[in-house]
C-alpha cells in the first residue's frame, strides 16, 4: 500500500498510494456526511390537555402576587431563617444538588463524545536474540473518530440535556415542597403553643372553681356530686396538657430534622423565641392555570421527560443504521532515542469502517418499540401531573375560602362562650346559678378557643398549601413562564 520511504529534511516519509489516496476522498466524504447530517427527532405522543381559562375559585383582578420567597409574607423572622436553613442544609435539597451535578457531568461527557478522541504514546523496546542486541523506540499519536452520521449520538446528547434540565426542575421541586413543610411545621408548632395556653388559662380557672367549690361543700351549701364533677372537668383540662406538649415537641423535633440537624438542636432556640400571635398573610392574585402550570418545577420536569423519551426513540432508530468511524495513528520509529527528533521514519495508518446490523432476529425494531412505549408513558405522565396540580390549585383555594369562613364563625361564638363563662363564673360566685351551669359555659368556651386557635393555624396552612400548589418559592419575583413540550396543547375549555 505505501512506497518505499524516501528521506527528507531528516525525517523519513511514506507517500500515500492512489488506493490510499481513495480511503482518504472516501473518509473525507464521510465526514462531510457526518456534519452535515441532520437529526429528525420522533415526534412527541399527542398530548390534548384542555385548561380552563380561569379557576373555579376565582381570586380578585389584580397584578399576579409574587411568589418567590413567599414565607416572609408572615412577618416572622424565626420562620424565615428556619425556612432559609432548610434550604441550604435539608438532606433531601443536597442529595438533589448532587443529583444535578452528576446529570451535568453526564452531559458533557456525552458532548464529548461526539468529538474526536486524540492520544499520544511513547514505547521503547530492547531485543535480546543470541549474541545480538536490539533496540527501538516509537512515539506518536492515534486518533479516532465515530461519525454521527444519522444523529444517534445528537439524539443521545438531546436526551441527556433534557434530562439535565429535568433535574433542575426536580431540585426546584424539592426546594419548594422543604419551604412548605418547614412553615407548616412551625404553623402547627404556633397554633399548638396557642392551644396549651388556652388549656393552661382554662386550667387555671377551673381549680379556682374546684376551690371555691370545695369551700361550699364544706359549708353544706353543695354536695359532694358539684365537687366530683368540679374535679373531674378540672381533672379532663389537665389530660390535653401533656397530649399538647408531646406534639410541640414532635413539631420541634420535625423543625431541625428539615434543616439538617439533630432532633433536639432546635428547641432551646424554639422555646426561647416568643410566641407571636401569626397573622393571615395578604390575599393573593394569582396567574390563570395556563401559566400557573408552567411555573411549577414538576410539570417542568415531566415535560423535559417527555422530550428526554422522544430523543432516546430517535437514538434507538438510529441505532439500526451503519456506523461510520475514522481512525489513525502517526508516530515515529528509530533504533535510538537520540535519532527519533532526527532520521526517525514516519509512520501513518489510516483506517475507515462502516459497521451495519445484518441480522439480530429483531431486536433493534424491538428496542425502538420500547423506547416508542416509554414515550407514550412519559406523555401519559405528564397528562397526570398537569391534572393534578390542576386540582391541587382548586383545592387549596376552596379550603382556603371555607376554612376562612368557619374561622370568623368560630371566633364570634369564642368571643360569646366566654362572656358566658365569665357570667355564669360571677353568678355561680353569688350563689345565682346552678353549678352546672359553670360547668357547661367553661367547656363550652375552652372548646370554642381550642377551635379557633386550630382554625387559626388551618387556615394559615392552608395558605402555605396553596404557594405550593402554584409552584412558588424558588426562583426570581417574577413568574418565568416556559412553553409546553412539542406535540403538547393546552387547549382552553370553559370550567
Amino acid at each position: 500500500m505505501f512506497n518505499e520511504p524516501s528521506a527528507t529534511r531528516g525525517f523519513t516519509r511514506q507517500r500515500c498510494s492512489p488506493i490510499a489516496r481513495t480511503v482518504l476522498a472516501g473518509l473525507a466524504v464521510a465526514g462531510a456526511l457526518g456534519g452535515c447530517a441532520v437529526m429528525t427527532p420522533a415526534p412527541p405522543p399527542a398530548v390534548d390537555l384542555a385548561i380552563p381559562p380561569q379557576w373555579i375559585v376565582a381570586g380578585r383582578a389584580a397584578p399576579v402576587t409574587p411568589l418567590a420567597a413567599w414565607w416572609r409574607r408572615y412577618d416572622d423572622p424565626l420562620l424565615v431563617r428556619l425556612v432559609d436553613d432548610a434550604l441550604g442544609r435539608n438532606p433531601s435539597i443536597l442529595g438533589a444538588r448532587a443529583a444535578l451535578a452528576q446529570s451535568r457531568a453526564a452531559a458533557a461527557v456525552q458532548s464529548a463524545a461526539r468529538l474526536p478522541v486524540l492520544s499520544g504514546s511513547a514505547s521503547a523496546q530492547r531485543n535480546h536474540a543470541g549474541d545480538a542486541d536490539s533496540s527501538s523506540f516509537r512515539t506518536g499519536f492515534d486518533a479516532s473518530w465515530e461519525l454521527d452520521v444519522f444523529g444517534a449520538q445528537r439524539a443521545a446528547m438531546l436526551a441527556v440535556d433534557a434530562n439535565t434540565r429535568a433535574s433542575a426542575a426536580s431540585l426546584a421541586d424539592i426546594q419548594v415542597s422543604v419551604a412548605a413543610e418547614v412553615a407548616i411545621n412551625y404553623l402547627n408548632l404556633r397554633g399548638l403553643q396557642a392551644q396549651l395556653a388556652i388549656s393552661q388559662a382554662s386550667l387555671r380557672s377551673q381549680e379556682k372553681t374546684l376551690e371555691l367549690t370545695g369551700w361550699r361543700v364544706q359549708a353544706g351549701l353543695l354536695t359532694v356530686l358539684e365537687m366530683d364533677q368540679s374535679r373531674a372537668a378540672t381533672e379532663q383540662t389537665r389530660s390535653r396538657i401533656p397530649a399538647l406538649q408531646t406534639a410541640a415537641a414532635q413539631a420541634q423535633y420535625s423543625l431541625a430534622v428539615l434543616t439538617g440537624r439533630a432532633p433536639a438542636a432546635l428547641v432551646t432556640a424554639l422555646a426561647a423565641a416568643p410566641a407571636t400571635a401569626l397573622t393571615e398573610p395578604a390575599e393573593l392574585a394569582i396567574a390563570i392555570p395556563a401559566a400557573t402550570l408552567r411555573q411549577r418545577p414538576d410539570v417542568r420536569a415531566a415535560e423535559e421527560r417527555v422530550a428526554a423519551a422522544a430523543a432516546l426513540v430517535t437514538q434507538a432508530d438510529a441505532a439500526r443504521l451503519p456506523d461510520f468511524s475514522l481512525g489513525g495513528s502517526l508516530g515515529l520509529n528509530a533504533l535510538t532515542a537520540a535519532a527519533l527528533p532526527n532520521g526517525a521514519s514516519v509512520v501513518a495508518t489510516l483506517l475507515a469502517r462502516v459497521t451495519a446490523p445484518l441480522f439480530d432476529g429483531g431486536a433493534g425494531k424491538a428496542r425502538v418499540r420500547a423506547q416508542q412505549a416509554q414515550l407514550e408513558q412519559a406523555g401519559a405522565a405528564y397528562a397526570g401531573i398537569v391534572l393534578g396540580a390542576l386540582q391541587d390549585v382548586e383545592d387549596e383555594m376552596v379550603a382556603l375560602r371555607n376554612e376562612r369562613n368557619r374561622l370568623a364563625s368560630l371566633r364570634i361564638a369564642a368571643a360569646a362562650a366566654a362572656n358566658a363563662a365569665l357570667l355564669a363564673s360571677q353568678r355561680y360566685s353569688a350563689g345565682l346559678v346552678d353549678f352546672q351551669v359553670v360547668l357547661e359555659t367553661e367547656r363550652t368556651s375552652l372548646n370554642t378557643q381550642d377551635a379557633v386557635a386550630a382554625s387559626t393555624t388551618d387556615l394559615l396552612a392552608d395558605h402555605v398549601r396553596l404557594y405550593k400548589a402554584l409552584g412558588g418559592g424558588w426562583g426570581s419575583d417574577t413568574p418565568i413562564l416556559f412553553p409546553a413540550p412539542k406535540g403538547v396543547t393546552f387547549r382552553e375549555t370553559p370550567p
